[in-house]
């Protein structure tokens, strides 16, 4: 039985992947900054796999310390991590000169360093291991930036560039890394905003995506995905 390590786990894309995953009975350590949300997620995991392992932690994944935490107590409760997704991310309309102080900070901390992070603590087990998947979910915005979300965009370009030297790394070590571009996906971050869902990716498309991935045979690497719209951005 393989573990699977998810952050921001109980909603949009980190949930469907999770629920993808308990469905294949692989254990599984999630994240989210509300425990509430925590708890009836795991339930529900719970129901939908029993005989899998379930860790919850409450994490906020920009703060640098909480994520090591949380990878920590995933490696303490679960054991070794086979899996790694990630999948943290802001998303906010603004152009870099229009920008406040923080959004920088704020967008690198969460789009950029938890996977930067999860790999620099999970990356050399995995290596001496020669085993293992990291699935990043990077965005349409990592290969042409969007007008009206410059540092999302910068932060978007920078997950792909670390993806791609993940897998530089990883390659001669025989554990597969991949890169996940999805285009207008239907999660919180259209909340409020009228969308017609049949012309939008939807986040058990993404989840169904990485279940093929991680199920080809050991032998070959799944590099990118790119999972757009058939009709289109929105």
């Amino acid at each position: 039985m393989q573990n699977a390590i998810i952050t921001a786990s109980t909603k949009g894309m980190g949930r469907a992947i999770a629920i993808a995953f308990a469905k294949e009975g692989v254990n599984l350590a999630i994240c989210s900054r509300n425990s509430a949300d925590l708890t009836a997620f795991k339930n529900e995991l719970a129901i939908i796999n029993p005989n899998i392992n379930i860790m919850i932690s409450v994490t906020d994944c920009s703060i640098k310390q909480q994520v090591i935490d949380f990878a920590a107590a995933a490696e303490q409760q679960l054991g070794f991590i086979h899996i790694i997704v990630n999948n943290a991310g802001i998303y906010e309309y603004s152009s870099i000169l229009d920008d406040a102080d923080s959004t920088f900070d704020k967008h690198v901390n969460t789009n950029l360093m938890p996977a930067y992070e999860l790999y620099r603590y999970f990356g050399k087990t995995m290596r001496a291991a020669r085993w293992g998947h990291i699935f990043t979910i990077c965005s349409v915005a990592s290969l042409r930036p969007i007008p009206e979300a410059g540092t999302y965009s910068v932060t978007k370009y920078a997950l792909l560039g670390l993806n791609k030297v993940m897998r530089t790394e990883m390659q001669p070590h025989g554990v597969k890394v991949t890169a996940i571009i999805p285009g207008s996906t239907l999660t919180d971050s259209w909340k409020g905003i009228d969308v017609d869902k049949d012309k939008m990716v939807l986040p058990e498309d993404i989840a169904q995506a990485i279940i093929c991935a991680w199920k080809m045979s050991a032998g070959a690497n799944t590099d990118e995905i790119i999972i757009k719209p058939v009709y289109g951005q929105i």
